[in-house]
């Protein structure tokens, strides 16, 4: 269980990271530049933690596939970018991926 909570905040720490990555201007901004080194620092130290008792493909696919959606998200809501009708679906796709790791994958350690 500990380990999908790492799991967990290495994705937040991650999408946090990245979305102040956009806040930063590239680079140019002090505070969202720190934010962006410390968060990946963050987000790849849980992700190691994490990798002690969950397989690296399961733990990066719902890592990578959450933050994708999340940052998507985050794009639309905060800097009003737009999502069409192929990019929701897409998505959604990767939702129901990594809804199928966790629920029906003999991989995935639960």
């Amino acid at each position: 269980m500990k380990s999908w909570l790492f799991l967990a905040a290495a994705i937040i720490a991650e999408v946090v990271a990245t979305s102040s990555m956009k806040a930063s201007e590239g680079f140019t901004r002090l505070f969202p530049s720190l934010v962006v080194v410390i968060g990946y620092g963050v987000a790849f130290y849980l992700l190691s933690l994490t990798l002690k008792t969950i397989p690296v493909g399961i733990a990066y696919a719902i890592w990578a596939g959450s933050g994708i959606v999340l940052i998507a998200l985050i794009g639309w809501l905060v800097f009003d970018q737009k999502l069409d009708a192929a990019s929701v679906l897409g998505m959604a796709l990767i939702v129901t991926g990594v809804f199928v790791i966790n629920v029906f994958s003999k991989a995935s350690v639960h």
